[in-house]
Formats: structure tokens, sequence, C-alpha cells
């Protein structure tokens, strides 16, 4: 049997409310952006070093996440360049598998290179893994981040976890720009 609604069944097990449903002004997400770097610098100095020598940095301040076997995520963000913003952006993943719950975290990808930059400046839909490979940053209070990982042309975290659910993941996601 086919089921021809899970998008449906997905939101409301997202519990969605209609301020988080809908589309954020640039302003709310500028502000959430700047919330969340200083979220991330608070908690991994390492990050904040790893930013000056960024080319871009992409904020993500709130990915939602929710499945029960089927599920998807989705959140808005701001690519900042030199500081200011230089292009607003969502992130949309699907999957299937084992998975349970729902969680909103914040993911940053920090480009590295100036190459890696204008791929993801003039790609029409993004993918982590199959446009660029991202490494995945893992880190604690004062830890640094290994030097393999910040030779990498993308750096990624993701951090601050609301919720409780089994995926913690870059993988399937697609960036797309949004016109604002």
């Amino acid at each position: 049997m086919k089921l021809r609604f899970p998008m449906a069944v997905l939101c409301a097990s997202m519990a969605l409310t209609p301020a988080a449903s809908r589309a954020a002004s640039t302003e709310e997400i500028n502000a959430r952006v700047h919330e969340s770097l200083e979220q991330l610098y608070k908690e991994s100095p390492a990050a904040k070093d790893l930013s000056a020598k960024a080319r871009g940095t992409l904020v993500f301040p709130k990915v939602i996440k929710g499945g029960v076997g089927v599920g998807a995520g989705y959140g808005e963000g701001a690519l900042m360049v030199d500081g200011r913003p230089a292009g607003y952006y969502n992130v949309a993943s699907a999957s299937v598998g084992f998975q349970l719950g729902v969680q909103e975290e914040s993911v940053v990808l920090m480009f590295m290179d100036e190459a890696a930059l204008k791929r993801f400046e003039t790609s029409h839909g993004w993918k982590a893994g199959v446009d660029g490979s991202v490494a995945v940053a893992k880190f604690g209070a004062g830890e640094s981040i290994d030097t393999e990982t910040a030779q990498k042309p993308i750096v990624g975290w993701v951090y601050g976890n609301k919720g409780l659910m089994y995926d913690l993941s870059l993988e399937g996601a697609k960036i797309t720009r949004l016109h604002k």
C-alpha cells in the first residue's frame, strides 16, 4: 500500500505552529543567524577562530527535523560574507529508515576557500555530500578543530539539539536560494 500523504503526517507529527511554518522575514533570519553564531562561538572558541579564515559562512539557526519511519527537515538561514548577508537559503531534507521523534538544531557551514564558496553560490540547489563534501566538526568546551578538518574546503557544525530524535547528519540535505 502506498502512502500518498507523508508530508501531512510529518507536519502533524512535527506539530508545526503557524509561526514556525511560515517563511521568516530577512530581519528575523538575520537576528537568528547572529544569535546562532554567538552560541556556536561560546560553545567552541575554535569555531570562532576558524570563521575568521572562512570565505563565507552559511547559517541555519533553526532546522526542524521530524519523522516516524519517513522523515523530513526544514530550516531557513543566510550566507554571511564579510559579516553581511549575501543571500538567503533554505535547507530541506527527506529520509526513510529508522527514525522517530522531533528535534530542532542549528547548522553552520563554513566555506574555507573561494572555489567552494563560488560553487555553492552558482548552484541551483546544492546538496551536501554531492555538490560539496562537508567535514562535520566535533567539538566541546575548550577543544580545538583537528588539522585535517580545518583544511577541508567546507567545515560544518550541527549543534544546539533540542528534542529527541535519532538522526544527526547533513546527508541528503538540499540547500536552495530564497528570493527575499
